[in-house]
């Protein structure tokens, strides 16, 4: 049936998925256009339910997996841009539309000497997603610095302001992820700080800034990159490593008496970092302590062969073998360790493995 409306959305039929996420896997989506403006983006949704069908959101695409056959939906690009910085009393309010790339908004601030997110520095993404997802690194969150964000809720089509305490941050978790068909979040507001600032201090950060005594939020952003680079953790089309999600999976959180079980069989020292329900393990040292290294591969997918915890496709991959894959790093670790990892991306159109 002809439906003019799509046009006059330029809504696209059958759009193949896998250029719009740094995968590079995945299907087609049913329905497929972009909002560049708010009001775009409420026409959109309110096609979708006169017309029955599902949405999805995507921005950069750095945290979604994508079935291989697809999703059945409307796919929105999410490409609403702005930043505003506003000096207030205690503080510099950096506001961002949900469809600004976040590193360039980390790049700004920082140039702007501006602290607060210069660990965050090299995270894929526009910055809607991150009050999402919680993204953090090294040492910082989004939930550290988030003072508000305007948020469209798509029952009652109103837009409403969130506060930090309203997105019930956790971690790499928020009301947004638990509740992905509810909220959509059109821009976000960070507090930063100028002048003296509390310095990272998590793990290999924290080691290369040792005996610093005021590194800058510039100096800090080019050590996080480095350490990225190193890692394949940003984004370079000619590094096929970096064609992943990132991190596939969260630093699991187990209780101290279960850390404690695990480093008196293994017989070494177990990388732990303390933590507010227990002690957090480095998902990668587990993977690798289960016996899967850098660069084991099952079919067209594989274990980076800079970082364990990045599943990449090597370039002629499926969604389904690397779901499998997945499956396989979960199981091994579980029978090794008795820790159950959990997965850090989205997954669209199918379900995970191991819930069916």
């Amino acid at each position: 049936m002809y439906r003019p409306e799509i046009e006059r959305l330029s809504v696209a039929r059958d759009v193949v998925l896998s250029p719009w996420n740094t995968l590079q896997l995945g299907g087609p989506a049913r329905f497929f256009a972009a909002a560049t403006d708010e009001r775009t983006l409420l026409r959109l949704l309110q096609w979708a339910e006169r017309e029955g069908l599902a949405v999805r959101l995507i921005g950069g695409g750095s945290n979604i997996v994508i079935a291989d056959e697809g999703v059945d939906a409307l796919v929105i690009h999410t490409a609403l841009r702005g930043v505003t910085i506003q000096p207030t009393v205690d503080c510099v309010e950096l506001t961002l539309a949900a469809g600004e790339p976040w590193d360039d908004a980390v790049a700004r601030a920082v140039a702007a000497e501006l602290s607060g997110i210069e660990a965050l520095s090299g995270i894929p993404g526009l910055s809607g997603a991150t009050p999402i997802q919680n993204v953090g690194a090294y040492g910082q969150e989004i939930s550290q610095v988030f003072a508000r964000a305007r948020v469209l809720d798509r029952h009652s089509v109103e837009v409403t302001t969130f506060s930090a305490e309203d997105c019930r941050f956790g971690y790499r978790d928020s009301v947004f992820k638990r509740h992905p068909d509810r909220w959509i979040v059109l821009d976000l507001t960070l507090r930063l700080r100028t002048g003296e600032h509390d310095i990272p201090c998590h793990g290999e950060l924290a080691q290369r800034l040792r005996g610093m005594r005021a590194p800058s939020p510039l100096h800090i952003r080019n050590t996080v990159l480095e350490l990225r680079r190193a890692k394949s953790m940003v984004l370079d089309p000619a590094n096929p490593n970096t064609r992943s999600v990132g991190s596939f999976f969260t630093n699991p959180i187990v209780s101290l008496a279960h850390a404690d079980r695990i480093e008196q069989r293994l017989g070494n020292g177990l990388p732990r970092h303390p933590h507010a329900d227990g002690v957090k393990l480095p998902a990668a040292w587990l993977i690798e302590r289960a016996g899967l290294r850098r660069g084991t591969r099952r079919g067209g997918i594989g274990i980076s062969t800079d970082h364990a915890l990045a599943l990449v496709n090597l370039g002629n991959g499926t969604t389904t073998e690397l779901l499998e894959f997945a499956a396989e790093i979960r199981r091994r670790v579980y029978e090794h360790f008795e820790v159950t990892l959990e997965p850090e991306p989205v997954l669209w159109g199918t379900a995970w493995p191991w819930a069916s």
